[in-house]
């Protein structure tokens, strides 16, 4: 009865059906508002957000805030793609490298550029 009611009501069967009164068990569902997430307001990440933002009216814009960033030396303050990175990288320290991870450099770099030409858009 239930699913015939229902089925009705949803345009399934004949359009004289519509005038059928609705039941208390055929009352639309209403939807509760999304629960409310704990965020943590103090990660590193929101903890140190803005943090250089005054190196430069602190410090006379002696020290940029590139300069303060740690890691290696051919990423600081670069941005790219992983084949723009490589290719830095391979042109940096490459004469320093290792044999065996200078090859895997140079294969990767090989598989990269394969890859991003392969898979550009075409208009």
């Amino acid at each position: 009865m239930l699913r015939a009611a229902r089925a009705l009501l949803w345009g399934r069967g004949p359009t004289a059906a519509l005038a059928v009164s609705t039941n208390s068990l055929l009352r639309p569902r209403v939807r509760e508002p999304p629960a409310h997430v704990q965020v943590d307001r103090w990660t590193e990440k929101r903890a140190l957000f803005g943090v250089y933002d005054n190196v430069g009216i602190l410090g006379n814009f002696q020290a940029h805030p590139k300069d303060l960033i740690r890691g290696p030396k051919w990423l600081r303050g670069w941005r790219g793609n992983e084949l723009q990175r490589c290719i830095r990288k391979k042109k940096m320290v490459g004469d320093r490298m290792f044999d065996q991870d200078y090859k895997n450099l140079v294969k990767r770099i090989r598989f990269l550029y394969r890859r991003y030409n392969h898979t550009k858009l075409r208009h």
